[in-house]
């Protein structure tokens, strides 16, 4: 006899199990890391200021209040028992729209490795992925079913007993990642690991640009390396992160110089050299065009902003 699908009820439940596991450890507002090296937890009583950040591979589960992530120009927004999967390293601007200290902001990270990925989607026999240009972007949001959101809080459970830690969270890990694949986000990973696919290419190329960005890059290169011509990769690159190569490696530098500077007390001109930019005035420029204001300017106002808070 089957089980009867999971109802409301069902999903509130698990929610508020998640929410409760996620907040006996993240009981003050920040980032919370964890005995599990790859799952982190996070809390805030007030809504934030946008903030540039790079979203990396992984599951982020919002348990409580509501976050948005923009990416280019498309907005995702997400509240309690909502996800994004992130399968490539992405420039974003988020921030925590609805917070309070009765109903604080509850989320969690948990980072993904894509060989673990590869290797469990290669065990599964799973249906090969649609070669429709439906929605190849590396970013996906989506609503949690109950079993999936119930393996997540087993996980958050565990670190409640440490001596166990070691041999059942790479269980629940994998489990995790199994149930990702038979779900809703299944088409959305194959498409990473399915060895030459457009998303793929991509993928491997976005890799390299984030380990390579301080070095002149041409997209024509890139293209080659990917097996592509110029204006397929284009389409494809924009497809997986919303945006162009060229601009794509702006971000990156300019967020890693703005890091430096914030940092490492550095000057706007050494950090422009440091990621990449030959041209001071060029660096300015384009800070001031992504951030809002001239670097000096820039962390002058983050500097302060972290002081009042």
């Amino acid at each position: 006899m089957e089980a009867p699908p999971p109802t409301q009820q069902d999903d509130s439940a698990v929610l508020t199990a998640l929410a409760t596991a996620v907040e006996r450890i993240a009981g003050n507002d920040g980032d919370h890391a964890t005995a599990i090296p790859e799952l982190s937890l996070h809390r805030r009583s007030i809504a934030t200021e946008p903030m540039h950040c790079i979203y990396g591979f992984g599951l982020g589960i919002t348990v409580g209040g509501r976050k948005r992530a923009a990416l280019g120009e498309e907005i995702f927004e997400y509240g309690a028992g909502q996800s994004l999967l992130i399968t490539a390293d992405l420039p974003v601007v988020a921030h925590v729209t609805h917070a309070s200290a009765a109903q604080p902001f509850l989320g969690l990270m948990l980072k993904l490795d894509p060989r673990a990925v590869v290797q469990v989607a290669t065990e599964m026999a799973l249906p090969p992925p649609t070669r429709e240009p439906h929605n190849h972007r590396a970013l996906s949001l989506g609503a949690l079913d109950p079993t999936l959101l119930g393996t997540v809080t087993r996980l958050v459970e565990l670190l409640a007993e440490p001596p166990l830690v070691p041999q059942l969270a790479p269980l629940l890990q994998k489990e995790i990642v199994v149930r990702l694949l038979a779900g809703r986000h299944g088409p959305q990973l194959q498409r990473l690991v399915t060895v030459g696919s457009p998303s793929q290419q991509v993928a491997q190329s976005l890799a390299w640009l984030r380990m390579n960005f301080t070095k002149p890059v041409l997209a024509d290169e890139l293209a080659a390396s990917a097996h592509m011509s110029p204006s397929t990769f284009r389409q494809h690159f924009r497809a997986v992160t919303g945006m162009s190569p060229m601009q794509y490696l702006k971000q990156l530098r300019l967020q890693e110089a703005r890091q430096l500077m914030l940092n490492q007390n550095i000057d706007a001109g050494t950090a422009g050299v440091r990621v990449g930019y030959e041209s001071a005035s060029q660096f300015s420029r384009e800070y001031a065009r992504l951030f809002g204001a001239p670097p000096l300017r820039d962390i002058r106002r983050m500097r302060e902003a972290t002081a009042v808070a």
